[in-house]
């Protein structure tokens, strides 16, 4: 099971061999919302793998035409599902796209909880990631490398804002309202090339939980990150 897909088939295909697997191996696809960077190969691999898409009807509505002749399943937001032995638990966030969410998934003995594209924090969002083996949790930007940027302002009001993305600190306080003694991987992503770096979101995470930097895993945008076994 993926959770999103912006790549095309034949960079799907080539990180998928990165990581020991082909397409064959790949049932579904759980998308979060129709930004161009989680959904831009969505239906371009549905179709040449013959894959399952996941998503939530505000976010098929946004894609207008472009599922029209793929397996799509209409998901909600507060309701729970099951894909193969997977029971898959999506909740919303606060972003700026038409019905976003994000997904726990459990197996009934481990909860990995994906966070990848939120505004702010909400109390749901806690609840939901409470109690999980593993975490990959946004930490897009630093808020000061964010101002002193390069970017346009009103596109620095649209990512630090209450619609946009966690910057480190807000991952940081939600990681320390959810760390206990089930959590055994946190991986931050989502990074900003321009306006973080691994180190800053790694120094920030830490702190949180009180562990070592080298504790926390990064996804970066050109490799993304390793196993991990739960």
């Amino acid at each position: 099971m993926l959770i999103d897909a912006g790549f095309g088939p034949r960079e799907m295909s080539r990180r998928l061999q990165r990581l020991g697997l082909s397409v064959g191996d790949v049932d579904a696809v759980l998308v979060t919302h129709e930004h161009s960077d989680h959904i831009g190969g969505v239906f371009a691999c549905a179709r040449r793998f013959d894959w399952a898409v996941l998503l939530t009807h505000g976010t098929l509505a946004a894609c207008r035409d472009e599922g029209a002749d793929v397996r799509t399943t209409i998901i909600d937001s507060h309701e729970s599902l099951s894909v193969g032995d997977i029971c898959v638990h999506p909740f919303p966030v606060p972003h700026d796209a038409r019905e976003p969410v994000q997904y726990v998934l459990a197996d009934g003995a481990r909860r990995l909880g994906v966070l990848t594209d939120a505004g702010h924090v909400t109390a749901h969002m806690v609840a939901m990631l409470d109690a999980c083996n593993a975490l990959v949790l946004e930490c897009n930007h630093d808020a000061q490398m964010l101002v002193r940027g390069r970017y346009p302002q009103a596109l620095k009001h649209r990512i630090g804002g209450l619609w946009g993305h966690l910057d480190n600190a807000a991952a940081a306080s939600l990681l320390a309202q959810l760390g206990g003694p089930s959590l055994r991987h946190v991986v931050a992503a989502h990074l900003s090339e321009e306006n973080n770096s691994p180190a800053l979101a790694q120094t920030a995470l830490s702190s949180a939980l009180g562990c070592d930097q080298d504790w926390i895993g990064v996804a970066t945008q050109s490799e993304g990150f390793g196993w991990r076994d739960l």
